[in-house]
This record gives structure tokens, C-alpha cells and sequence, in this order.
């Protein structure tokens, strides 16, 4: 049977780290591709990762390249090239420079894997991956986002941290946008099967979820000179995996929201099933009032970004 060709565009943190994640894991074969300043940068991040195999015990082939000709006919594309995010600069600071990006590789994606599932990470990923879906044509079952897991991962992790159990036992859900605004839903969380608003008071509820929508700045601080990268390629990997095995799974990506939740035609993390076809179903949830109201808050903030990336690319 053949295995699923993987790219992965950018061979910055982000995208080295998905391809070893995705290689260790044994989804596919893997071309790494970036047009960095040397060639032989990506041939030789994939090299090192291919030599890492017999000792890790993987079979995955994997190269690196600077050129899409390499690239075709790929199963799923996972776009993470753009500029990172760097101290006291916002998602919405990159948008310029990153949609241009994401437009030129769109472009290439379409011309060598017409029929690929595209998973964006590239920031601000909302705008980001709206501009992927506009540019390439691709239905857009095959053009989603990835927030939603490494947003909930985050969540579940400070959940676990503060109660003292294991993160296998907590289940989570996030909505909307990916930053500031996006929603943790209270209502959709528990842990081993308990409602976790049975188990943290409401007000230090409130800070857990203030903390994961500034995880990310959390990590950039910290860092000094980066962003964060290990759990980000992992959420990658995971939807990778759900796309190339046909997982079906039950996971919150940025998906297309025609009449779904009222948004009209943009894309927000939203709790869809993921599987060989892309973003299969996506899942409507009866929200509490209060979540309709914040939902409703983050839907609005994408839609301005949106506009915002828009005015740009045409000036």
C-alpha cells in the first residue's frame, strides 16, 4: 500500500518539529520544503531527521527541498512558513508580511497538489488560513487551520496543573478565533467525567482560561527570542494523522463556517470530525448564553482581521 506523502512548508521550529513528529509516528513519507537564505538548509534538517530513524526505529523517508516540483502530489500540506512571532508584537503585527507569504505558497500548493488536504499554522491563523482557501480554489473540506487543538492542549494542561491529575483524564473544548479572543468552554469540560465547574470555583476558573488565551504570549515572553514550537507541531501531527489514517476524529479546528453558527462565511475554531476528506462534519453545539455572547465577540474580531489582511493585499 502506499504511504501518505506529507509536505510540510517551513523548516523553521515549527515545521522541522512536525516532521518529526509525523515521522516518528510513521504517518507517511515526508518532503520538507523552505526557500531560506541557503539551499541546503532543509536537505539538511531532513537528513539529520532521516539519520535519527534506525535508532528511533521509523520508516519514514524524508527530504528536504527548495523546490514544489518535489512537493507534488502530496496528500496533506501543512503550511507553517511566515515570520514568527517575536516579544510585544501581536498576531495581527504579522499580518502583512504573513499573507503575502501564505499567498505565494498557496499558489504553488495548487498548481502541484490540487487535490491535497491543507492544514495552515502560519499566524494570524484565522486570516491566514481564510486567504489559503481564497487563493487556492480548493474545496474547503480541504483547507483548515490548526488552533483548536494546540488551544485546548493548552487548556487542558493548566487544568491538569492546577487539580493534580493526569491531562489523559481532562477533556476540553475551545471556540472562535485563535488569541485573545478565542473561547474555552466551561460547559464542554470535565475531568474523568466530572464537570470541571464541580471541581474549580468559578473566579480561579476564569484565570485558568485568561492564562490559555494568552498562552501563546506566555511562551514568546519567556522565550525572548522565539515562539513556542513543540506542542504546536504536535497539534499538527495530530491532524495530520486523523487525515491519513481517517481518524474521524472529534477535534476543534478552523474550519469554514457558512451557516453554521450564524458566521457567514469565514473561518473559526469550531468542533468538527476530521478525517481522509478533511473537515468532514462540523458540529453544532447548543452554546450557553453567555458563550453565544463571547462566540459571537471572537466571530466579530476575525471578521475584522479579515477585512484588515484584505485592505492590505489590495493597497
Amino acid at each position: 500500500m502506499r504511504r501518505a506523502k506529507i509536505t510540510v512548508v517551513g523548516a523553521g521550529n515549527v515545521g522541522a518539529t512536525c516532521a518529526h513528529w509525523c515521522a516518528a509516528a510513521e504517518l507517511g513519507d515526508i518532503v520538507l520544503l523552505d526557500i531560506p537564505r541557503t539551499e541546503d538548509m532543509p536537505r539538511g534538517k531532513a537528513l539529520d531527521l532521516m539519520q535519527s530513524s534506525p535508532i528511533m526505529g521509523f520508516d519514514s523517508n524524508i527530504v528536504g527541498t527548495t523546490s514544489y516540483d518535489d512537493t507534488a502530489e502530496s496528500d496533506v500540506v501543512v503550511v507553517t512558513a511566515g515570520i514568527p512571532r517575536k516579544p510585544g508584537m501581536s498576531r495581527d503585527d504579522l499580518l502583512s508580511t504573513n499573507a503575502k507569504i501564505v499567498t505565494s505558497v498557496a499558489e504553488q500548493i495548487k498548481a502541484s497538489s490540487p487535490n491535497a488536504v491543507v492544514i495552515v499554522v502560519s499566524n494570524p491563523l484565522d486570516a491566514m488560513v481564510q486567504q489559503m482557501w481564497k487563493v487556492t480554489g480548493f474545496d474547503s473540506a480541504k483547507v483548515c487551520g490548526q488552533a483548536g487543538v494546540l488551544d485546548t492542549a493548552r487548556y487542558r494542561t493548566f487544568l491538569s496543573m492546577e487539580l493534580g491529575v493526569s491531562v489523559e483524564d481532562i477533556s476540553a473544548l475551545l471556540m472562535g478565533g485563535h488569541g485573545d479572543t478565542m473561547v474555552p468552554l466551561p460547559s464542554c469540560t470535565c475531568v474523568g467525567g466530572i464537570p470541571v465547574t464541580q471541581l474549580i470555583e468559578p473566579a480561579r476558573l476564569e484565570e485558568i482560561v485568561d492564562r490559555t488565551r494568552k498562552g501563546g504570549a506566555e511562551i514568546v515572553s519567556l522565550l525572548k527570542t522565539g515562539s513556542a514550537y513543540y506542542a504546536p507541531a504536535a497539534a499538527c501531527a495530530q491532524m495530520v494523522e486523523a487525515v491519513v489514517r481517517d481518524k474521524k476524529r472529534v477535534i476543534p479546528v478552523a474550519a469554514l463556517c457558512q451557516s453554521e453558527y450564524g458566521v457567514g462565511g469565514y473561518y473559526v475554531g469550531v468542533p468538527a470530525i476530521m478525517g481522509a476528506g478533511g473537515v468532514e462534519k462540523i458540529i453544532e453545539l447548543d452554546l450557553t448564553e453567555n458563550e453565544q455572547a463571547a462566540f459571537k465577540h471572537s466571530v466579530d474580531a476575525v471578521k475584522q482581521l479579515v477585512a484588515s489582511m484584505n485592505e492590505l493585499l489590495s493597497a
